[in-house]
């Protein structure tokens, strides 16, 4: 949600409005602001300001390392304290093997999960999209996959070496998929992650250098969409996410090297996997419901997700027949870079309820 320090592009009061548009009653934040949030007290000033602003749950990470530089630790026991729920240098991967060793021991010692994007920096330097066929058309640096492979593949070492839960963020490589497919197999606590663009676009949309259609990890071809499928159909990844990446309409409006990775994804989400995943019948709804709800709850140890007797009402009614254009013009959000503009869905949220409260209807609004 960028806040503190990157308030033009979003903040936690719109980002938490974006979210309940979309349908979701909880979130958590990444610790990517300026400064980072690697000290209790940013924390804690990032925690007042959703008690303030936000209309929904809204959880908050801490970061893995000291100003998410890969170099130091950051205070992992202090963050804990402080209220976060997993921690995380999001955007960007620990490249030292000792330090994520480390972070792991500290993880299990708290009782924190880890969550880690997967990236080999030194095999993707100067890339901007899939190494492929497009990457050679469009005459682009190339990113390729075994980037994240490798990484995914250490994660699932030190897991199983440390004991730690190790969640693997924004998966879009086949190897990954086989990877933890492994480890879970023979029980080890690692995790996965898929966002709605790595199934439902391929490295073909940056044909004509549209920058909306740059995102880290890169939009991938057929054959990682297809791997990821069935990962999802087979249990192997267990979570549906958002990866929402709100950036200036300036910052994207560049040359395709020059751009910022990221695109939103919280008022799309739902409809896009209902598109790539209950549509083709790759998962039925109350699948679908789970990855979205349950799972992470659980991988964070946080008490929500469910309708249990005695949880809190979170609840989000839908409409599954329901067809719509996607508008990003008319998104809560502050960011607009979307690459499903124009796109035809089907299925939205028209409610959704915080604590028992209705805090926003498709109709009406947050009625404000």
């Amino acid at each position: 949600f960028r806040e503190p320090g990157g308030s033009a592009k979003e903040t936690i009061e719109t980002g938490a409005r974006a979210a309940a548009a979309g349908g979701f009653t909880s979130v958590l934040m990444m610790p990517n602001t300026s400064p980072t949030a690697d000290g209790p007290n940013t924390i804690a000033w990032m925690r007042q300001r959703a008690a303030e602003k936000a209309v929904i749950n809204v959880f908050t990470s801490g970061c893995i390392s000291q100003g998410m530089k890969g170099e130091v630790l950051a205070p992992i026991g202090g963050l804990v304290k402080a209220g976060v729920v997993a921690i995380t240098d999001d955007g960007l991967c620990i490249q030292s093997n000792e330090l994520m060793r480390r972070a792991c021991e500290y993880a299990t010692m708290f009782d924190v999960p880890l969550l880690d994007h997967c990236q080999d920096a030194s095999l993707t330097q100067g890339g901007v999209m899939n190494e492929g066929y497009w990457s050679t058309v469009l005459g682009m640096p190339g990113w390729p996959t075994i980037a994240e492979e490798i990484v995914v593949g250490r994660n699932c070492l030190l897991a199983e070496t440390t004991g730690a839960s190790l969640h693997c963020q924004h998966l879009s490589a086949v190897g990954s998929v086989r990877l933890i497919r492994d480890a879970r197999s023979r029980g080890i606590d690692v995790t996965g992650e898929v966002m709605p663009h790595h199934l439902a676009l391929t490295d073909a949309a940056c044909d004509g250098y549209d920058t909306n259609a740059k995102m880290n990890p890169p939009l991938r071809t057929q054959r990682e969409i297809d791997a990821l499928l069935e990962g999802i159909a087979d249990g192997t990844l267990t979570i549906l996410s958002s990866d929402h990446a709100p950036h200036c309409d300036y910052e994207k409006e560049v040359e395709f090297r020059n751009a910022p990775f990221g695109i939103i994804g919280l008022e799309t989400e739902l409809a896009v996997f209902l598109k790539t995943l209950i549509e083709p019948k790759v998962i039925d709804w109350p699948k679908l419901i789970e990855m979205l709800t349950i799972n992470p709850a659980n991988m964070m140890r946080i008490d929500k997700g469910t309708l249990a007797e005695g949880a809190a009402a979170d609840v989000t009614v839908i409409d599954p027949d329901l067809e719509w254009t996607v508008m990003p013009e008319l998104f809560e959000s502050k960011a607009r870079n979307c690459p499903f503009d124009g796109w035809e869905l089907k299925g939205r949220a028209t409610h959704t309820i915080v604590s028992g409260e209705l805090v926003w209807t498709l109709e009406g609004g947050f009625g404000d």
